[in-house]
């Protein structure tokens, strides 16, 4: 699948969930698919299989159809964002990590996927992976990431760059939030 539906599958998946009210277990229980992978599909970190995802969408109760109403390939050559139309959103099982997602794209048999994280003072998250090598540049404030067990400490301007399937979490210690433009790129 090209990225970009791959993306549109999780962001519908967790729409539709949210709509009808059901936890992450609740769907699980219905579906007969696990907490955690349907949280890693929602959040774009694992690719359902066919069989997975016709569960997870008769168990949501829609028809397939609309399910899948206005998911295109297709790409446009030039992309403007206005701030306006950043999609915001936040990951299971964290406080604290505000994503705003400006831009999607397949290139080439890879995915690059543009996000902004504002990583406010006290938040958490558990350590994850991630399916894609990513990308991290400090816009403001100062971040401790957490890689393999190794801590690097991040300010205004630095960057880093890793294989996101290295356990790894951003701890924010300090008292201002943490802006940060991450890249993950991800092979098709």
């Amino acid at each position: 699948m090209e990225g970009v539906v791959i993306l549109e599958i999780s962001k519908r998946i967790k729409q539709y969930r949210t709509e009808k009210g059901f936890t992450l277990q609740e769907l699980a229980d219905l579906s007969g698919v696990t907490k955690g992978m349907i949280s890693q599909i929602e959040n774009g970190r694992s690719i359902p299989s066919l069989t997975v995802l016709l569960s997870i969408v008769t168990a949501l109760q829609i028809n397939l159809s609309e399910f899948f109403k206005d998911i295109s390939q297709d790409e446009e050559l030039v992309i403007v964002k206005r701030k306006d139309d950043y999609d915001q959103f936040q990951k299971e099982g964290s406080s604290g990590f505000l994503y705003e997602r400006f831009l999607t794209r397949t290139i080439k048999n890879s995915t690059v996927d543009i996000v902004f994280l504002t990583l406010e003072p006290n938040s958490y998250r558990d350590q994850v992976t991630t399916d894609a090598y990513e990308y991290k540049y400090i816009l403001s404030g100062e971040v401790d990431y957490l890689i393999a067990n190794e801590t690097y400490t991040l300010k205004e301007g630095d960057s880093l760059f890793f294989d996101g399937r290295l356990k790894h979490v951003p701890l924010n210690k300090s008292s201002k939030p943490c802006k940060m433009l991450i890249v993950y790129f991800f092979d098709n």
